[in-house]
């Protein structure tokens, strides 16, 4: 009973600190580098047949080169809801249509606009951390409830939020290291 108790929460633990680390890197998805990248459209919405659909759901994406993205649309109704979806989406970008192919060119950033986007990768980072802190906080209660409830033994709560602060410090770690490579891409010219 007891050791299934301390699992469950280490799992759960580890479980929500890992989902913090996946939101950072869908956010950083959709983050402009000056570079093209299909994860920059992923996420925008279109209007089609009546309903808001993800872009991957309408057309195909693609990177033909480093400052062009294209979407291949697959029902030549949709070329218009796709223009105005990518016009709409307040990415600052400018589509072309060619038939049923949507040309993306990637405008280069200037020095100002890539500073401003670290300071945004940074705000991300942090908020990813805030969510690391808070799971571990919910985590060390449930150890201090387990304790209380004489469930576990004091030693075993320290030595448990040993492990759940080891388990906050990787996923720190972690998100630390995806902003540094983030930063790096950003301010890649």
């Amino acid at each position: 009973m007891v050791g299934k108790s301390i699992d469950v929460i280490k799992k759960d633990t580890k479980r929500r600190m890992d989902g913090a680390v996946e939101v950072l890197h869908k956010e950083y998805g959709g983050l402009r580098t000056g570079r093209a990248a299909t994860s920059l459209l992923e996420p925008l919405m279109v209007n089609a047949y009546g309903a808001e659909m993800p872009l991957s759901q309408v057309g195909t994406i693609g990177v033909p080169e480093p400052q062009m993205l294209t979407v291949q649309v697959w029902d030549k109704k949709l070329v218009k809801a796709v223009e105005r979806g990518i016009l709409e989406s307040g990415l600052g970008l400018n589509p072309s249509i060619d038939g049923q192919l949507v040309r993306i060119p990637i405008p280069l950033l200037s020095e100002e606009r890539r500073a401003e986007m670290v300071k945004i990768a940074a705000k991300y980072a942090e908020e990813a951390r805030i969510a690391v802190r808070n799971v571990r906080r919910h985590a060390m209660d449930e150890l201090k409830k387990e304790e209380k409830d004489g469930e576990i033994s004091e030693d075993e709560h320290h030595a448990y939020g040993d492990e759940i602060q080891d388990l906050t410090n990787d996923s720190v770690r972690k998100i630390d290291e995806i902003l540094a490579k983030k930063e790096k891409e950003i301010m890649q010219v």
